[in-house]
């Protein structure tokens, strides 16, 4: 429930069924790729692709049966790492001039899949990359078991033709589909299921007939019936026979803007889990678009990687612009941080930095592209003409210092998304820190990297991957001026030390009129392991634990105090102790909630109540964003001090970036998204405020975009 604002707004696939979901001269790198990732990567468990039993159930060949799917590969890895490799969706989108020259997505065909294959072997392939992916529009009709057929107008010789030239490049080919039963398939119900006697069509949709996926564009299938399965199974049979080795399945829900049973399609990420692995060739799958987090243990058991987000292609006349959608990125990822490994990764779409004029971006919108995607250890596959790579562009695609970052495996987090200038981090096995900075603002302004926000005593050494460059010893922090959009990616080796690493990313989770509990980023060992944490309350010990967690009792009300925490290994050394945090506790009545629908508040613009099912009182204010704003003229606290406030907010989308103004001092706060079109379910944030003793003004909006829907406050 949120009009367009004033600015830039995010778009939405509005696609038809058809539809999925560097330099000529390279520098010579200092290290190889491979042994980048050996110094960045931490130990990781093998996941193996184990086929199943193979069916019993028998029908008639049909005229063109598929190829035998080749022998088990159980010791096959799948997804062990991210991978790397081009997807045609973004050229096929784009309204860019001369590439669908024929009308929508016409520039699928084999030739191009064919000419792009060629540059990935002789261009990325040394640095890694493998897949070639064919997404939405390669298909034209079913055969008659219901499986899909290639279009022969586009693909002459087939998919298996454009997999064998594929393999024959030392590459893996991918495929697309969408979820569920598409209603050519289904004909009239009578239409039967290849390998499994006795069942039809009719056997594997529910009798209404109720649609599915992002689209509406498919039936929804019902995996009660055990002919459902053998259809998904004699698909995924298909596609081994044509020496496919990556699917994504797109349209999935929860999620893809859609929400509700009938758009519930965790059976189907289950069933193609499945039937992928009984093929026994190791297909890696991946999942699309914008998955809700809710059911995330579902795709992290299920698939080798999920979008976290909506297409970053524009629909315009390149192929991204910064706004649509490539800067949501930044927001949307975080909740999906920790469920990232080896297995299953988060995936941001494609990388289109390779040509600057093609992909509608900066040089420097170019890089932190790429650097958010790296530090992510998202799959890194361009969209771009890989025949027109400008030299920026290859350089981006080719830097193995980068790559080797991606390639770790170890996804980075926020220090903090209050501002524009964000700092990025995540600790290597080696122990040295991956970290970016980032300028997400329209003018130029300097990032700064404090070493105990990171978890780093002492001084530091500090090199730029992007250029190679050894940028010498650091004294407590890293600071650099960046241009709009821009960002650098450094590599930071504190000096040795046998003391844990500082405590980094002390924040309040709740508080009472007697405790705050805390929570940290665990530490890292020097030269034993870590056993525990101290904590400390106004310069006093106050309580040790086991893990990076703590909650202090004992506290008056509405009192303010200082806490820092310090790491102690088996030997029984101490780290230095973290950023110091100052919070107040609640007042003598514990916590206060104030209604958004209160008519004590002020709402302008088109900002308006609204009913919500599961929100307090039954309601919540949404519209809000450009002119529309929400406001608590009245929160009263005894005395001043940083205050643990919790925000109910109903968001459905990916997620929404709200500027709070307490007081008439404004910050940004980020609040994660269900992509499930849920507007009515609200989640809970914690944040610290900074309140005065007395009334206390606070705002929610946002002139330039999208705001989530707020149902109250509570501190």
């Amino acid at each position: 429930m949120a009009p367009p604002p004033a600015g830039p707004v995010r778009l939405r696939p509005t696609r038809t069924p058809f539809r999925r979901g560097l330099r000529s001269t390279l520098a010579p790198a200092v290290l190889t790729a491979a042994a980048l990732v050996a110094a960045f990567a931490a130990p990781t468990t093998a996941v193996a692709a184990v086929p199943t039993a193979a069916r019993t159930a028998a029908a008639p060949a049909p005229a063109a049966a598929p190829a035998a799917a080749p022998a088990s590969h159980p010791s096959t890895v799948l997804a062990q790492k991210p991978y790397l490799g081009w997807s045609s969706w973004s050229l096929e989108s784009t309204n860019y001039p001369g590439v669908n020259t024929t009308g929508s997505a016409s520039w699928l065909t084999e030739a191009h899949i064919l000419q792009q294959t060629d540059v990935v072997a002789a261009k990325l392939k040394s640095h890694g990359y493998q897949y070639v992916n064919i997404d939405a529009g390669w298909q034209n009709g079913f055969d008659g078991y219901g499986r899909p057929l290639a279009n022969t107008t586009t693909f002459p010789d087939g998919i298996a033709h454009v997999a064998d030239y594929v393999h024959g490049k030392g590459l893996k080919l991918g495929i697309y589909l969408a979820v569920g039963l598409d209603p050519k398939a289904y004909g009239t119900g009578t239409t039967p299921i290849y390998g499994a006697a006795g069942c039809t069509t009719k056997d594997i949709v529910y009798p209404d007939l109720r649609t599915t996926n992002g689209w509406n564009s498919a039936y929804k299938i019902d995996f009660s019936s055990s002919c459902a399965q053998a259809y998904i199974d004699s698909i995924a049979d298909e596609f081994a026979g044509w020496g496919v080795d990556f699917l994504k399945l797109d349209g999935v829900g929860p999620g893809s803007f859609q929400g509700g049973a009938n758009y519930d399609n965790t059976a189907d990420v289950e069933a193609w889990s499945q039937a992928l692995k009984q093929t026994g060739r190791p297909i890696q799958f991946t999942i699309s678009w914008a998955l809700s987090h809710n059911q995330a243990d579902v795709w992290k058991a299920n698939s080798n990687g999920w979008r976290i987000d909506t297409d970053v292609e524009c629909y315009c006349g390149t192929l991204v612009t910064w706004n649509n959608s490539v800067k949501q990125r930044w927001n949307d990822v975080v909740q999906w941080i920790p469920d990232a490994g080896p297995g299953h990764w988060n995936n941001l779409d494609s990388l289109d930095v390779g040509n600057g004029a093609m992909d509608g971006l900066t040089d420097a919108e170019r890089q932190s592209y790429a650097t958010l995607w790296a530090i992510e250890s998202a799959p890194l596959y361009s969209g771009d003409d890989l025949t027109k790579l400008d030299s920026y562009g290859l350089s981006l695609l080719t830097n193995d210092e980068v790559l080797a970052v991606d390639q770790a495996g170890t996804p980075a987090t926020p220090v903090s998304q209050s501002s524009d200038q964000e700092t990025w981090y995540t600790r290597n096995a080696d122990g040295s820190y991956t970290v970016a900075l980032f300028n997400l603002g329209s003018d130029p302004a300097t990032t700064t990297a404090n070493w105990s926000d990171l978890g780093i005593s002492g001084s530091a050494a500090v090199r730029d991957l992007w250029s190679h460059q050894n940028l010498g010893q650091s004294n407590g922090s890293f600071s650099a001026a960046l241009p709009a959009h821009g960002s650098r990616l450094l590599r930071i080796t504190p000096a040795g030390s046998n003391k844990p690493t500082i405590p980094a990313n002390v924040h309040g989770t709740a508080s009472t009129s007697s405790s705050v509990s805390l929570a940290w980023a665990p530490s890292a060992a020097g030269s034993s392991a870590v056993t525990g944490y101290e904590v400390y309350t106004d310069g006093k010990k106050s309580v040790s634990v086991s893990g990076p967690s703590a909650t202090v009792y004992g506290l008056g009300y509405s009192s303010t105090h200082t806490f820092t925490v310090l790491a102690v290994d088996r030997s029984g050394h101490r780290s230095a102790a973290g950023t110091p945090l100052t919070l107040t506790t609640k007042g003598s009545g514990g916590a206060v909630g104030y209604e958004a629908e209160s008519s004590a508040n002020t709402l302008t613009g088109n900002a308006s109540i609204a009913d919500c099912s599961n929100c307090s009182g039954g309601k919540k204010v949404g519209n809000l964003g450009g002119t529309g704003t929400l406001t608590f003229p009245d929160i009263t606290v005894a005395s001043a001090g940083t205050y643990l406030v919790d925000i109910a907010y109903v968001d459905g989308d990916s997620s929404r970036t709200v500027v709070v103004t307490v007081n008439g001092t404004s910050f940004k706060l980020p609040l994660s998204g269900t992509n499930n079109n849920d507007w009515g379910t609200p989640q809970t944030v914690t944040v610290p405020i900074q309140l005065k003793a007395g009334a206390n003004s606070i705002e929610f909006g946002n002139p330039t975009d999208y705001v989530s829907d707020i149902d109250k406050i509570t501190l």
